[in-house]
Parts: C-alpha cells; sequence; structure tokens
C-alpha cells in the first residue's frame, strides 16, 4: 500500500465528505479518495466504533480526517444547516460531497418493518437527506465557485426488478436519479452532479445470500461476478476529480454490464 496519490483522478488538496461511511460501499469511496489525496470527513449515523475503524484506514494515505455522527433519517432544513455547518468546519470547507447513506432493509432491524414502515424509512434515510443535503450544500458549493456532488442510485431502478424490496427501493432510487438530474442544471456550470447507480455489489446481504441468489447474480451479470464496492469507490473517485471536469447530469451504472 502506498500513501503516494497518482496523477490520473488525483483529489489533492480537495476536501471530501462521504456520508454513511461507517462501513461498505461508503467507507470503499472514503478510503478511495483519500488514496487520492483528499481531506476525508468519515460520517455515520450511530456506528462510532466503525466510523474510527474507517477513519484509521483513511489515515494511513497521510491526508486529515474526522469523524461526524448525524441521524439524517430525521432531517429538517434547520438540522440540515446544522449538520452541514459541522461538515463544513470539521475540514474548513468542502469540495466533494458523496451522499451515500441509505437505509439498511435487507439486513438490519428494519427488514423486520412492514411495507408502508419501509416505504417511510426509505423516503427519509434515502430521499429526504439527498434532497436536502444536496440542495444545501450545492447552494454553498455554487456560492463557492467549485464543487462536485455524488449520489447513489440503482441500476434497475428504471427497469424494474420484482418482489417488496423492487419495488420500494425503485420508488427511492428513482426519486434520487431524478433529482440528480434536475440538480445538476440548477447548479451548473459552477457545481456537477452525477449519480451512480450500482448492480449487484458484495456487501453484507451479497455476502449471506443463498445459492439462488449467487447464481442469479453471476447469470444476470455479463462481467460474470459480484461487483466490489472498490468499483464503486473507483468510478467516485474518478467523477470527482478534473478527469471527469465535463461530466455533469448522468447517472452512469456500474453494474458489470448487467442491461435487464
Amino acid at each position: 500500500m502506498t500513501s503516494e496519490p497518482t496523477d490520473f483522478a488525483s483529489l489533492t488538496g480537495r476536501k471530501a465528505v462521504v456520508t454513511g461511511s461507517s462501513s461498505g460501499i461508503g467507507r470503499a469511496i472514503a478510503v478511495e479518495f483519500a488514496r487520492a489525496g483528499a481531506d476525508v470527513v468519515v460520517h455515520c449515523r450511530s456506528s462510532i466504533d466503525a466510523a474510527e475503524e474507517t477513519k484509521a484506514m483513511v489515515r494511513e494515505f497521510g491526508g486529515k480526517v474526522a469523524v461526524v455522527a448525524a441521524d439524517l433519517g430525521s432531517l429538517t432544513e434547520a438540522s440540515c444547516d446544522e449538520v452541514v455547518d459541522e461538515v463544513w468546519n470539521a475540514l474548513g470547507g468542502v469540495d466533494v460531497w458523496v451522499n451515500n447513506a441509505g437505509a439498511d432493509l435487507l439486513t438490519g432491524p428494519a427488514a423486520e418493518l412492514g411495507y408502508a414502515d419501509k416505504l417511510r424509512v426509505l423516503l427519509d434515510v434515502d430521499v429526504q437527506s439527498t434532497v436536502l443535503l444536496g440542495s444545501e450544500v450545492g447552494e454553498r458549493m455554487k456560492q463557492q465557485g467549485s464543487g462536485v456532488i455524488l449520489n447513489v442510485g440503482w441500476d434497475q431502478a428504471d427497469r424494474g426488478m420484482e418482489g417488496n424490496s423492487g419495488e420500494l427501493f425503485a420508488v427511492s432510487k428513482n426519486a434520487i436519479m431524478g433529482f440528480s438530474r434536475s440538480l445538476s442544471v440548477s447548479l451548473a456550470p459552477e457545481v456537477r452532479v452525477n449519480c451512480i447507480a450500482p448492480g449487484w455489489i458484495l456487501t453484507a446481504w451479497g455476502e449471506g445470500a443463498s445459492n439462488v441468489w449467487q447464481e442469479r447474480v453471476r447469470r444476470e451479470t455479463p462481467m460474470d461476478r459480484w461487483g466490489l464496492p472498490a468499483d464503486i469507490a473507483n468510478m467516485a473517485r474518478f467523477l470527482a476529480s478534473d478527469a471527469a471536469s465535463f461530466i455533469t447530469g448522468q447517472v452512469i451504472n456500474v453494474n458489470g454490464g448487467a442491461v435487464r
């Protein structure tokens, strides 16, 4: 492991925030940003120990790192301002903001909720936090004259997948994907906004998925494997960097070539 960032897609001198970065995809993005030379704010809701583990991984690359804990599922306009103020002050500014935090309806306690309650959780945690934070952060970035916002969608949201989870995630992730496109127009040309739409990514649920699901993933993915959090992190690094300076308003699938 080297602490020297490469020239391509460098984030040297940038200050980046990754919500929901105590584990999984968020952790991978935070670490990759640090590898690229960025200072990083690691965010969690309440998993301080896990966030500190991410912090230690980020610190290996020599940049500044801070941990901020905030419940994004109960944001109001006022509390949103407070969260953004805290994060902004943690590193003395923000150049890149990643709205990655999302509700875990598959492996966490919310998996036991009913359909309507799951919908409410998704709307609060995924949609409302992305919209409120994206809007507030975007205005501040526009005033400072530059910035990048990355949101997280889902590659099957606009195609459809059977089952309750597929229906619910389609609601939340389509909302985020549409919001990203519109926000990009509102904030251009000073601020770029893009959305990454992961496919089958090997996170906690995938690691424990049945053989039926393991076979389905390989069958539906031309690259014949699960995606890894690092695959999403690599795309996030590229989109956050000057190498992607002419890319905004896009929903980019990172899904191993899946087309249905």
